[in-house]
């Protein structure tokens, strides 16, 4: 017969060391994208440059100021057909996510 144990019971640990891995290592690499975003954000594009027409101090265009000739549409102009097609406004159904009650798809 064996003796019956008298020590008092210690309560497994928690198998959390994974979890814990896990989540440092998401938030290693979210707080990495973080830098690494304002990292390439920081860098001038060369494509870009500055617009001293659009500066805060110049004045801002009244209604009596035009556009220059280059940049103004020909009045005269006659449309082509597909010019005329493509401005025209679209006709038929909305489009819509759920189909009609009663209509088949296909």
């Amino acid at each position: 017969m064996t003796k019956p144990d008298h020590r008092p019971h210690k309560p497994a640990k928690p198998k959390t060391f994974g979890i814990n891995a896990l989540s440092i290592g998401a938030a290693a690499i979210g707080l990495g994208g973080a830098l690494l975003a304002v990292f390439l954000r920081s860098k001038t594009n060369p494509a870009e440059h500055a617009a001293p027409d659009l500066a805060l101090d110049k004045p801002r265009p009244g209604a009596t100021d035009r556009a220059p000739d280059a940049f103004r549409p020909d009045a005269t102009a006659v449309p082509t057909k597909a010019e005329r097609e493509s401005l025209r406004p679209a006709t038929g159904p909305a489009p819509s996510f759920a189909a009609d009650r009663g209509s088949t798809l296909g």
